[in-house]
């Protein structure tokens, strides 16, 4: 019976460990950089999606059994041109959503946001979705109401100002704020625009600031408000991708641009 020194295979034990040990390690990191690079190949081949949107009146509501909104129909029509199944999911926090963008929960954040150079600097923007635009939402100048009436953004100076958290409006209200080398205060709150507009007609608030179509679609409910004071410039409002997808960006650019198309062609 042969008998084998505990020293003479202890060498190859431990090689044998090393190799195991780099092979776990080269594995994880080839994982990681799978998963920080999907890409439209990898959605591709799962068949699925993710879509995340903000629900409001113009983007995503739910009324009944009925589901409407800009987003909502252009989910649904990238599912029909492109056969995959898109999962929508809601969120109105953007903060969020680029936090489960970058770690894939999310492919795609299918908010209106603006196209900014800050912006592009974590985000990589599809063709344009929408034009709008920022605007004050306050009362409209009522007996026994004392607050300041504001037509004039430079009257904006040392003013509460009210946005939904992580807003796209507090860097507009910031650059504001410098503009007129005045402070303006402003307030985030864990609500939604539709909440924010109520808080000022009800006098919980004085001012409020969010997109215009938003402002527009609501302001039929309550006729105390008004919001004609713009906050921004004409802005070009787009969806968001990783920068590392480049691909999946290149074919939402293309089922939007037909979406328009055909949208145009419908209303003629």
């Amino acid at each position: 019976m042969k008998i084998t020194k505990i020293s003479n295979i202890l060498p190859y034990l431990l090689s044998s460990f090393v190799i195991i040990v780099f092979s776990i390690l080269m594995n994880n990191i080839i994982e990681k950089n799978t998963r920080s690079k999907r890409d439209f190949s990898h959605i591709n081949q799962e068949g699925i999606l993710n879509v995340v949107t903000e629900y409001n009146l113009v983007n995503y509501c739910v009324s009944g059994d009925t589901i409407t909104g800009l987003q909502y129909d252009l989910c649904k029509y990238i599912e029909r041109r492109s056969g995959l199944t898109v999962n929508i999911f809601l969120e109105n926090n953007l903060e969020i959503c680029v936090k489960k963008l970058e770690n894939n929960t999310y492919d795609v954040i299918a908010h209106n946001i603006p196209i900014t150079n800050e912006n592009r600097k974590i985000l990589s923007f599809t063709v344009p979705i929408a034009l709008g635009k920022q605007v004050l939402v306050q009362r409209q100048p009522a007996p026994g109401d004392t607050v300041f009436f504001i037509r004039n953004q430079i009257d904006l100076a040392g003013k509460e100002v009210y946005v939904s958290q992580n807003s796209s409006s507090i860097l507009r209200l910031r650059n504001l704020s410098e503009e007129i080398a005045e402070p303006i205060y402003v307030k985030e709150m864990e609500c939604t625009t539709e909440q924010l507009i109520y808080m000022v007609a009800s006098k919980e608030i004085d001012y409020a600031v969010l997109d215009k179509e938003l402002a527009m679609k609501n302001s039929v409910f309550f006729p105390e408000i008004d919001i004609e004071t713009d906050i921004s410039f004409t802005q070009l409002q787009a969806w968001a991708v990783r920068k590392t997808s480049p691909v999946l960006l290149d074919s939402l650019n293309v089922w939007i641009s037909d979406f328009k198309n055909n949208v145009k062609k419908s209303n003629k």
